[in-house]
């Protein structure tokens, strides 16, 4: 027999492994908003799901299995009630697809395991289908009385009738809508309240035998456990039924079935959030009821880390009032840097608060490694409050442990200040946060370790948005590196670019190794050359056809004073990405074959990326290198990005400092010219004016309104001409250049080109382009008014570079101006002649000038419209050629237009 042919299905609903009716109900709401949709059930679900499911929904609604699919052909994912990869593994092939478009009806916390969703609503209320009721009455279509009733079953079990503390007033209103609609009650009441089984009833009494009571964290938690060899039905009908017999507040139900152990929660404590709990073992759910599949463990390893999880994660009824540092160290906010630095060294601190002297109020936390090397700068006589971290997490004394284990092991803040009535009465410091998680009985559960926890894998998105020639090319790398035993990885902003869509092919590479040594390796193995800079531990590999691929070796830079070039150390992946200017551009992604996809963001790039926040990573940045406030302004105009508020403080500190005028010309000029090629120009010279950069670099740069305004119509022209797909592209960054300068005299156009140490050539080239400009604008102001023919236009024009040609439109704003020049660009530039020189010498021309003038007297009739062909263009040369009184005849240039010598 022939294999069965699978189905394509462009656009696919699913939900989660072991569903439960909300999943289904979910599922069955979808539909309606997605008519055209294959609604694929994972193949694992709660027997009174799968009684319900077969005898009613599969008939309905047509379910069909996802290995009877051509998931290859699915354009459009559409998930339910989860958000989760690991939980969606029956279409996991799906989500590889090019060009995958992921709509996410959820209600779910979001979690690292989410899969990116450009459509769809995650709400945080009782049910998903809740929110997809909602949306039904919000865009209709409305439903059947059957399909309101399979819709409410849903909304009913995940708010266990309306009784859970996760109830909203939405869940509510979704009853109501749906039971105007034709729900029925009886029906809803039959299936979320059955009778047990004697089988069932069997059960029940082990996990009853079974229960435990636990206190943690001064809460009394039941633990319960069973093991089977075959798969238990309703496990989670069960756990509920204890949950109500014994008027539980919380419990965890355990069942080893098969190869596996199943994880059924339920909280009606507000102190116990089983959805967290739950999340950390791969499952998914809500604070009151949660659920997971955990494979390859036994059943004693869950329990282990359950209540390793428990003792962390458990919301204590004491709080930290107990266990803070009273009376702390802290610093008046009017002290020097030097002044905090000799105050945190004489109490052997590693951070101090710095509070208001008068109030006693919080005003921020000053690292001492900071401080010090402010003063190391010779900045020690700042203002402490300069370098400090204002973006601070601090807790009242009522917090709890777990709040202060997030700050300090989630966020990576050294110290946490307590705060009462608005005044500092103690601190937690990471030690003493050590020295309590030492005398507790388990571990740190692996999901608070911070490194851990912003670790995920983008293989499929880089298999999507990156070019194959380049995926093969980082496929031959990590093999290397596996080959020569050091872990390699892409850092920076090829990585952010991935994680934010845009293309970006320059490919840098970091090894924890050697990385000079890597570099030759890779240089041979692709057939390329190596250029080494051993005093930076880099090279950069060229390959055939003069790609470039930069590798580096794991690296730490310090700098020596304010604005100086970086000393490096040898350091881990960790160290290396610290040195970066900003935490978006602190990413790496692991190439080695067994970890290929593996990101690395110790310092929160993925929570800035969804924010749309630009961070730098630490505080003294801008001042040991200034350029990075260029950087931050080409990044937050081409990423749509804010500067964050301790970011947009360092900026103006650091030109306050006035660090922007110790930089050379040299590195100025270089960010300047990035900066102006930037899609969004005009935005970042107005940010440089907002922050007062532009005069720090030099006094005539101010970007006055008509400047401005003409850099406006700039971008307005390259756009324009950008739309013309002609073969030359214009400097960008020297129209921006010949704005600013804009109304300067030529002994100032020259002070801006020595400020930004422009080479001799180029200096020359910016001032002559600026007079030719000025002399092409008088010239053709005579032309217009002489009304020449459109010749003269061309012979005006043809001698201006192209960014001249471009400048001039934006100059002029009229009408007749502007097509005048767009004729030129559009048709006169580019229209070739029908003849050559071949054709002069054909008719017996020696070879001299006249061969030009010839042809530009062609070309000139060409435009004129006087010899379009080639036959009327041979027709004229053959008549210059063979005139004997032929004296020079011209192409009427216009007035100040290069004319063709006479003869």
């Amino acid at each position: 027999m022939k294999p069965q042919e699978k189905r394509p299905a462009p656009l696919v609903i699913t939900t989660h492994a072991n569903a439960d009716f909300d999943a289904l109900s979910a599922m069955i709401a979808a539909s309606l908003l997605y008519p055209e949709a294959v609604l694929v059930f994972p193949g694992s679900q709660e027997k009174n799901l799968r009684h319900f499911f077969i005898q009613s929904a599969m008939y309905l609604f047509n379910f069909q299995n996802a290995k009877d699919l051509d998931l290859a052909s699915v354009r459009t994912l559409v998930l339910v009630d989860t958000r989760q990869r690991s939980r969606v593994a029956h279409v996991a092939p799906a989500l590889d697809n090019p060009g995958l478009t992921v709509h996410a009806w959820d209600h779910h916390p979001d979690t690292d395991d989410d899969v990116p969703a450009s459509q769809g609503k995650v709400l945080p209320w009782g049910s998903t289908a809740t929110i997809l009721t909602h949306e039904l009455m919000a865009r209709g279509p409305a439903p059947s009385a059957d399909e309101a009733t399979f819709i409410a079953l849903g909304i009913y079990e995940d708010t266990g009738s309306f009784t859970f503390n996760s109830t909203t007033p939405q869940d509510f209103a979704a009853a109501a809508w749906l039971l105007g609609h034709g729900m029925d009650v009886t029906v809803i009441s039959d299936l979320i309240t059955r009778d047990l089984s004697t089988e069932q009833i069997a059960l029940l009494g082990q996990m009853l035998d079974a229960a435990q009571t636990h206190e943690i964290r001064g809460i009394p938690v039941v633990v319960t456990e069973i093991s089977t060899d075959s798969y238990v039905n309703d496990f989670a009908l069960l756990a509920h039924k204890l949950l109500d017999m014994e008027n539980l507040r919380v419990l965890f139900a355990l069942g080893r079935m098969d190869d596996r152990v199943h994880l059924v929660a339920r909280s009606r404590s507000p102190e116990v959030d089983v959805g967290r709990i739950c999340a950390s073992f791969g499952g998914g759910g809500h604070a009151s009821a949660a659920s997971a599949s955990i494979k390859d463990r036994t059943l004693a390893q869950v329990k282990d880390e359950l209540f390793a999880l428990l003792n962390a994660q458990v919301r204590p009824r004491h709080n930290v009032r107990g266990i803070m540092s009273r009376n702390p160290a802290t610093v008046d906010a009017a002290d020097t840097t030097a002044r905090a630095a000799e105050i945190m060294t004489r109490y052997g601190l590693k951070a101090a608060p710095i509070v208001d002297g008068a109030s006693g109020a919080l005003v921020g936390i000053l690292e001492h490694q900071i401080a010090d090397k402010a003063v190391a700068h010779g900045l020690g006589g700042t203002p402490c409050t300069e370098y400090m971290m204002r973006g601070h997490a601090s807790v009242s004394p009522e917090a709890e442990l777990y709040d202060v284990t997030e700050i300090i092991l989630g966020q990576g803040q050294r110290l946490v200040p307590v705060v009462e009535d608005e005044r500092v009465v103690g601190v937690i410091t990471r030690t003493d946060l050590i020295n309590i998680l030492i005398d507790e009985p388990a571990r740190i559960p692996e999901n608070l370790l911070p490194d851990r926890g912003r670790e995920r894998n983008i293989a499929s998105l880089m298999r999507e948005r990156l070019p194959g020639d380049l995926l093969d090319l980082i496929g031959r790398a990590g093999r290397l590196a596996d080959a020569l035993g050091v872990a390699a990885y892409a850092v920076g902003g090829f990585v952010r670019d991935i994680l934010l869509g845009q293309p970006n092919t320059d490919l840098d590479l970091v090894v924890e190794g050697d990385g000079i040594a890597f570099a030759r390796a890779l240089a041979e193995e692709l057939h390329g050359r190596v250029r080494p800079h051993r005093k930076f531990q880099t090279a950069v590999v060229v390959l055939p056809g003069e790609q470039h691929i930069d590798v580096a070796t794991a690296r730490l830079e310090y700098y020596k004073y304010p604005a100086a070039l970086p000393t490096v150390e040898l350091s881990s992946i960790k160290m290396d990405l610290y040195r970066r200017d900003f935490t978006i551009n602190a990413l790496a992604v692991q190439i080695n074959t067994a970890a290929l996809g593996r990101l690395v963001d110790f310092f929160g790039a993925q929570r800035d990326i969804k924010e749309r926040a630009l961070r730098v990573l630490h505080s003294l940045s801008f001042v040991e290198d200034p350029t990075r406030i260029l950087r931050a302004v080409r990044f937050a105009m081409r990423y749509d990005m804010r500067i964050g508020g301790q970011t947009d403080r360092l900026i103006k500190n650091a030109v306050q400092l006035g660090l922007i005028q110790k930089l050379s010309g040299a590195r100025l000029f270089n960010e300047m010219q990035l900066l102006l090629e930037e899609k969004n120009a005009v935005g970042c010279l107005r940010l440089l004016r907002q922050y007062k950069v532009l005069r720090a670099m030099h006094p005539l740069l101010t970007l006055s309104p008509a400047q401005e305004e003409l850099a406006e119509e700039i971008a307005k022209v390259l756009e324009w001409h950008r739309m013309l797909y002609q073969d030359q592209s214009p400097r960008r960054w020297l129209l921006f250049f010949m704005a600013l300068a804009n109304g300067a005299e030529e002994a100032d156009a020259r002070a801006l080109a020595a400020r930004f140490h422009m080479s001799q050539r180029l200096e020359d080239e910016f001032i002559a382009l600026r007079a030719t400009v000025n002399e092409t604008i008088y010239a053709f102001k005579m032309w217009r008014h002489r009304q020449g023919p459109p010749s003269e236009l061309y012979f005006l024009l043809d001698k201006v570079p192209l960014e001249g040609v471009l400048y001039f439109m934006a100059r002029y704003k009229q009408e007749d101006v502007r097509k005048a020049l767009s004729q030129y660009l559009t048709q006169m530039r580019t229209q070739a002649l029908d003849i050559s020189g071949r054709d002069l010498r054909d008719l017996g021309l020696p070879s001299g000038p006249a061969y030009g003038r010839i042809l530009d007297a062609v070309r000139a009739a060409m435009i004129d419209g006087r010899a379009n062909c080639r036959e009327d263009q041979l027709a004229l040369a053959r008549a210059l050629v063979t005139d004997p009184g032929f004296r020079g005849i011209e192409a009427a240039p216009a007035p100040g237009a290069a004319r063709p010598a006479k003869p």
